[in-house]
């Protein structure tokens, strides 16, 4: 048979031996433990064993102050895209695009 039982915000059930756990969060809702993120290079799906990849967040800065604004642009690369050394170039184009570097960033002086 199954038995369920609760431990804060999960639900356990036990059935034959083997453990399932089932996240609820504070409205109630049942939700999934784990959520894959995409590479932001290649929009390949980052795996929860790809363990080469990288979450980057780079700040805002106000152009006045030369401050942190609080606000965070967030970046992940898959393990495939470190490993072929295009890391670099993969966050200097999206920051590009993104309006973080200037356009003219990367052209040789």
């Amino acid at each position: 048979g199954t038995v369920l039982y609760t431990s804060s915000n999960f639900f356990v059930a036990r059935s034959f031996g083997s453990t399932v756990t089932i996240m609820q969060n504070e409205a109630g809702d049942f939700v999934d433990m784990y959520i894959p993120r995409k590479c932001s290079s290649t929009n390949r799906i980052i795996h929860s064993k790809d363990h080469a990849s990288v979450q980057i967040n780079i700040a805002e800065v106000d152009e006045k102050t030369g401050r942190m604004t609080g606000t965070y642009k967030t970046y992940a690369l898959c393990g495939a895209v470190r490993g072929m050394g295009e890391a670099d170039d993969s966050i200097n184009r999206l920051c590009q695009r993104d309006g973080v570097l200037p356009q003219n960033f990367m052209t040789s002086q």
